[in-house]
């Protein structure tokens, strides 16, 4: 079938990893691919373009060749994967571990293995089977992408970086993965893996920057194999490389296969400048909102406002179905304003509906 990933020639006899990545529409807004600077530009980044010229060639073929031996197995890999599907798993996988990924892909993928067979489902359905991955705006996106590949490509994922970027929701890593990924095309594909890999390695610093730069864009686009065959295969690579080894907290240096170009190493490793602060979860509004999300997901009718402030049993409920969710949210004790506030963030995200005095997922 034409647009089938099996069909680009690149993966004919290499299958590919992608990336646990942070989309730029997530953190900031969609930023074009930048090409390398032009001889005499400057960049703001510690490897200098002799340094970079010099170690390319040794670096893409051991970084791809220990891909080659060690990359995982999983379902988006497969050649005959459709672009559809990568694209659902790069969605996905956004913040998310492949561990948690996997059985809500597949579940979409069998209820929905075209944009199509979504776009026909009320966007409700979509967060429904969103689970709990987190983040549950992005199954949204997907949604409102889904229609639009049917309404304006013919219900075929477009093949470009351009087209991709084109689609609601998709941002520039996600445009630039899926181009690559899935239609073998040259795109820097710039991820967290990604970024911790190129700072190790080529600036000899513990972790990238906070916020992804300019500088780092261009320096993925230096490092980027000529080819379209080898540059998809070095991002693949170069993304399971900082997953598996090149890992944020406990790095594996003795198996990284490019550990004696390693700029970091031959520093001394030096510590990180900053703390990366994680998010706080218990007591938030994020986590009223996935309890009230976890309500409404197994909600077959609206729920009324005042089942969200009562225990199950005042309401006469049993300890299965709705009253599951509804005890795990009322054990969190949660204020009454804080309910209220966490409620209208989910209608104003388009998450939830109010319909016959209660709320529900989108129709």
């Amino acid at each position: 079938m034409a647009g089938r990933c099996g069909q680009a020639p690149w993966r004919l006899t290499q299958a590919i990893n992608y990336s646990v990545g942070i989309d730029a529409s997530t953190l900031a807004p969609a930023m074009p691919v930048p090409t390398a600077p032009a001889n005499g530009a400057s960049g703001a980044t510690p490897a200098s373009d002799e340094r970079i010229a010099g170690q390319l060639p040794v670096l893409h073929e051991r970084i791809t060749g220990w891909f080659a031996e060690t990359a995982r197995k999983l379902p988006w890999r497969e050649p005959d994967c459709s672009p559809w599907g990568i694209l659902v798993s790069e969605v996905m996988l956004q913040q998310t571990p492949v561990v948690r990924v996997l059985p809500v892909w597949q579940d979409w993928l069998e209820r929905w293995p075209t944009p199509a067979a979504l776009a026909r489902e009320p966007a409700g359905e979509a967060v429904r089977h969103w689970g709990r991955l987190g983040y549950p705006r992005r199954a949204l996106r997907l949604h409102a992408a889904a229609a639009a590949i049917v309404s304006e490509h013919g219900g075929q994922v477009p093949g470009t970086y351009t087209g991709l970027l084109d689609l609601p929701g998709v941002g520039s890593y996600t445009a630039a993965a899926v181009a690559a990924f899935a239609f073998g095309r040259r795109e820097a594909v710039v991820d967290t893996n990604i970024r911790r890999v190129h700072a190790r390695l080529m600036s000899g610093v513990a972790l990238p920057a906070p916020s992804l730069s300019a500088a780092e864009m261009r320096l993925a686009a230096e490092l980027l194999p000529d080819d379209d065959g080898t540059s998809v295969r070095w991002n693949a690579a170069v993304m399971e490389l900082g997953a598996l080894v090149c890992t944020a907290r406990a790095p594996k240096c003795a198996a990284c296969p490019v550990q004696d170009s390693c700029a970091w190493l031959a520093a001394g490793e030096p510590p990180p400048s900053y703390t990366p602060k994680g998010q706080a979860w218990h007591g938030t509004d994020r986590q009223v909102r996935g309890a009230l999300m976890a309500v409404l997901r197994l909600a077959d009718s609206p729920v009324p406002a005042e089942m969200f402030q009562q225990e199950p049993a005042d309401l006469g409920f049993a300890a299965d179905g709705i009253g599951v969710p509804l005890s795990a949210l009322h054990r969190l004790n949660c204020a009454p304003e804080q309910l209220e506030r966490a409620l209208a963030g989910l209608l104003d995200d388009g998450l939830a509906e109010l319909r016959q005095g209660g709320y529900r997922l989108p129709s």
